[in-house]
């Protein structure tokens, strides 16, 4: 594991020492190939690695091929805009994205809670700088504020709950505590308790009513900033709750009715509030609320079958939401706007990109037999078999996201062709590639979906 913990920091030297004619080339050829190393390595190990630096179990192996998967596509995806500024900038830029990635890699891979959670609350500086620096629009540094007072408010409690359990137990390390059956001693607000501790990973996730950052967020990022929160960045607080819950006793659920609740109509209301938006990002970066609190949901229903669909569940929505926001990045870059009105009558002009969008839509629709469908029906069958009430809430999710489906592909794709646009050029090889690259891995999890299952 060091040795492709090496490797990703061998990208640094590459950026300060590449030239410029062949910087980009460079770093994304050698992030495809340190990506094929890595997940030659974790299949090597069949998901199970441990020694007192890293842990990799079925949990953090997928996760840690989605984050270094990532990377070289964020490198594809941004170099037609970065590639026109200044040379230092475009090389600050890029190790800045690599040492995103590296963070979230050892978060991910990181055989202590402790350093997770320092790697965790790391992630949020080259965050902040790709969002406040290269952000696109007026507002970027108000989401930038947005994103770290979020993020360090609801840090505070699991810092001091960690550093309380390494006191009285004197580890923090996964592989110790389930061996020897440690756990956090009862208290006599579990669900209080629960909701406290947790409240870092409900940001990150983020939770209906915690949300409030994401989109902001996301409008302001430029395509890698886009890519790397919808794609990792939101699953770390899944994974941070999938870690922890074994530390916490188990008739949890009884004591946080609350929280399921909010998650079941965050899931409903962020369907809705997509059929209302006009702008695409927004409306992408909502749809992401409403696919995270399905996780929340599984999380407190702690069944092995809601733990599966909660994995398969953030396998396929860091593919297909980071491919989303690469299409609107794409349609950007040709019209200069986000506007879904002004994005109508791409069909005409672009049939090829129609036929991207159709299939990146309809995984995010979770339409059978995509692993994402795969993932909602787990997570449907752990709520049914919890509460069928509860079931036949969440199943009315499916008709407002069809709903919300077919307005985005009837509203782009559909129609004339806006009069303000006179010019419109060509798709190029490189987004070609850039799109096949994030279907291929979620039509190779069809066939061999028990990858991301617990």
């Amino acid at each position: 594991m060091l040795m492709i913990i090496s490797a990703w920091v061998s990208v640094f030297l590459t950026t300060l020492l590449a030239p410029p004619k062949h910087l980009w080339t460079l770093v994304t050829t050698q992030g495809f190939f340190i990506a094929f190393t890595s997940l030659s390595w974790l299949f090597l190990h069949d998901f199970n690695f441990s020694n007192s630096l890293f842990f990799i179990d079925k949990i953090s192996g997928p996760l840690a091929i989605l984050t270094c998967w990532l990377f070289p596509l964020t490198m594809l995806a941004s170099q037609s805009k970065v590639s026109l500024e200044p040379l230092n900038r475009q090389r600050v830029y890029i190790a800045n994205s690599a040492f995103l990635q590296l963070t979230t890699l050892l978060a991910f891979t990181t055989s202590d809670l402790m350093l997770f959670f320092i790697f965790f609350e790391t992630s949020l500086i080259p965050t902040m700088i790709i969002i406040t620096r290269w952000g696109a629009q007026e507002r970027r540094l108000e989401a930038g504020t947005y994103l770290a007072f979020y993020t360090m408010v609801g840090a505070v409690p699991l810092m001091i709950w960690f550093t309380s359990f390494y006191s009285s137990n004197g580890s923090l390390l996964p592989t110790l505590t389930h061996t020897l059956h440690i756990s956090q001693a009862a208290t006599n607000y579990p669900g209080l308790f629960w909701i406290i501790y947790n409240t870092a990973f409900l940001v990150k996730l983020p939770m209906y009513c915690l949300h409030l950052w994401l989109p902001k967020a996301h409008v302001e990022a430029p395509i890698a900033g886009s890519m790397v929160l919808a794609g990792t960045l939101l699953k770390l607080g899944g994974y941070g709750i999938l870690r922890t819950s074994p530390l916490i006793q188990e008739n949890i659920l009884n004591h946080t009715s609350l929280v399921m609740m909010v998650a079941i109509f965050g899931v409903l209301a962020a369907a809705l509030l997509c059929l209302r938006q006009t702008d695409l990002k927004s409306l992408i970066a909502m749809s992401s609320v409403g696919h995270m609190n399905l996780v929340v949901a599984a999380a407190l229903i702690s069944s092995p079958w809601s733990y599966s669909g909660a994995m398969a569940m953030m396998i396929a929505h860091g593919l297909t939401s980071s491919a989303l926001f690469c299409f609107v990045n794409t349609s950007y870059e040709r019209i200069n706007s986000r506007t879904l009105i002004l994005l109508r009558g791409a069909l005409l002009i672009f049939p090829l990109a129609g036929a991207w969008w159709l299939t990146i839509i309809l995984f995010n629709m979770a339409l059978p037999p995509t692993i994402n469908f795969a993932g909602e029906l787990l997570l449907m069958a752990s709520l049914y078999s919890w509460a069928p009430s509860a079931f036949l809430l969440v199943a009315m999710n499916l008709i407002f996201t069809t709903a919300y489906t077919l307005y985005v592909i009837w509203t782009i794709q559909r129609g004339p062709l806006p009069t303000h646009v006179k010019t419109l050029f060509p798709y190029m090889a490189r987004e070609h590639l850039l799109l096949l690259l994030h279907i291929l891995p979620a039509l190779l999890l069809i066939l061999k979906p028990e990858l991301t299952f617990l």
